[in-house]
């Protein structure tokens, strides 16, 4: 789970920031209660929780890397909500159980901020809300189905946006389109992760960081093997994110692309002549999202999903940079913000999404061996519901039942895709189909119909099936 390539910004910015100091690796022999494989948001989560409900439980976290070099750490910044899920939980847990997982998703947020607030990091969270935007003619409208179904069951957190309001509040006059949701907020992720993993020690957490995990020897015992030595476990939880998609039997419901970021210098008085204010978080309505906000000092911070496709679900080094796709989504910033065109990229980075088939997490144990729990599928939304997921997870370490989940997110999800490699083949194909095809909305234009039939083809694009009773 070692990960590749330059540090991210956000983690850049962390490391300068923060007194030296780093969470010894792992040498030797020893027996916990908990082993978290992991040092992300998830794991460390589940980690402050699980002591949080009982003290005495001996947790122990090992990283391959540092605390917060995987996705926690170079994502795009953005702490949402579930509530533009919902036709996803709807479909998957029934009424009852989407509003509620929604609604403790946005508590999750708010529990962010709490942590920055008590931990003296304040300025690592700002809850400016989050901007759901059309940015060409296809996308207006597109949000339609979850309001009317949001409106149905009493929860609609969203306002309506003027076009007017629309620009104010997003500094483009490309959005034609959009709702506000308040309750999401922009965050330093990596500030954040490295500021648990503090916590998590001080909580009486064993923190390994540059400990490797070789291999997971199931029998009497879980037994951890690492490089340098091995750590027997009662529990063993995996908090991998897209590198649990290694494992055949959670990789059966994953979909592995990388996401790209790319950072402006830092230009606070351009950005603040051109209406641009920091922290508003902004999404526009397309497959292969552009997701975009700007900083406190002044950078445009802008990503898109849908880059590198794994083979097989590997993970390799071409995850780590966005490469060849930079001027791309360099075209889409300045097709968002012109005034910006001669404000230099002066960072870049990429990292894995492990799109879920079903577009929710799921939580489940291995068929082989039940004592080891795995999360997966945050489908490039993690870092506001990893706080709901390291409640959920430590529920379920410390009870071992259901934690109130329906089977939909107790279950691998399932959806029938042909082998490699025609699996890796189709999937470009489907890919540069979408990007085709939405270049064509951008200019205006309407899609050959060739590439809507196969851009149709996309295994995570979803499609609202109606509610489903929930079991649990």
């Amino acid at each position: 789970m070692r990960t590749h390539g330059d540090r991210s910004l956000w983690l850049q910015q962390a490391l300068t920031d923060e007194e030296p100091y780093e969470h010894p690796a792992f040498e030797g022999h020893a027996n916990t209660d908990v082993c978290i494989i992991g040092g992300g948001f998830t794991g460390l989560w589940t980690a402050l929780e699980l002591k949080r409900r009982a003290p005495g439980t001996d947790v122990t976290v090992v990283e391959a890397d540092i605390c917060g070099a995987g996705a926690s750490g170079r994502n795009g910044g953005f702490a949402l909500t579930w509530w533009a899920h919902f036709e996803h939980l709807l479909s998957l847990c029934g009424p009852e159980a989407a509003v509620a997982l929604a609604r403790r998703a946005e508590q999750a947020v708010r529990s962010i901020g709490e942590f920055c607030r008590e931990r003296g990091i304040d300025d690592a969270f700002s809850m400016n809300g989050w901007v759901w935007a059309a940015t060409n003619a296809a996308q207006v409208g597109g949000w339609e189905q979850t309001v009317q179904l949001l409106d149905q069951f009493g929860a609609n957190p969203y306002q309506q946006l003027t076009r007017r309001e629309l620009t104010e509040l997003s500094g483009s006059q490309q959005h034609l389109d959009g709702l506000f949701e308040p309750l999401s907020a922009s965050v330093q992720p990596a500030r954040l992760a490295r500021e648990l993993a503090v916590a998590a020690r001080e909580a009486g957490v064993h923190i390994h960081e540059r400990s490797q995990v070789r291999a997971i020897e199931y029998g009497p015992h879980t037994t951890v093997v690492l490089e340098q030595g091995s750590i027997v476990a009662e529990q063993v939880v995996l908090a991998i994110n897209a590198w649990a998609a290694q494992i055949k039997e959670i990789g059966a419901g994953l979909v592995v692309v990388a996401s790209d970021v790319i950072a402006t210098a830092a230009a606070p008085e351009r950005l603040a002549e051109a209406g641009i204010r920091a922290g508003v978080c902004i999404s526009d309505g397309r497959r292969l999202v552009n997701y975009y906000h700007a900083t406190a000092e002044g950078r445009m911070v802008f990503g898109k999903g849908g880059g590198t496709l794994a083979y097989k679900n590997h993970i390799t080094a071409g995850f780590d940079h966005p490469g060849r796709r930079e001027p791309a989504i360099h075209s889409q910033l300045l097709r968002t913000y012109p005034a910006l065109w001669d404000i230099p990229v002066a960072e870049r980075w990429s990292g894995p999404i492990d799109y879920s088939l079903s577009g929710l997490p799921f939580f489940v144990r291995l068929r082989e061996a039940p004592s080891v729990l795995v999360c997966a599928g945050f489908s490039g939304d993690g870092v506001g519901p990893s706080r709901l997921a390291g409640e959920i997870l430590a529920e379920l370490v410390a009870d071992g039942g259901s934690a109130g989940l329906p089977v939909a997110l107790r279950s691998v999800p399932s959806r029938p895709l042909p082998p490699e490699p025609i699996r890796y083949v189709g999937g470009r194909l489907v890919r540069a189909a979408i990007a085709r095809k939405e270049r064509s909305q951008d200019e205006g234009r309407k899609p050959r119909m060739a590439d809507r039939f196969v851009a149709a083809l996309d295994p995570t694009g979803y499609q609202y099936k109606g509610p489903q009773r929930a079991s649990h």
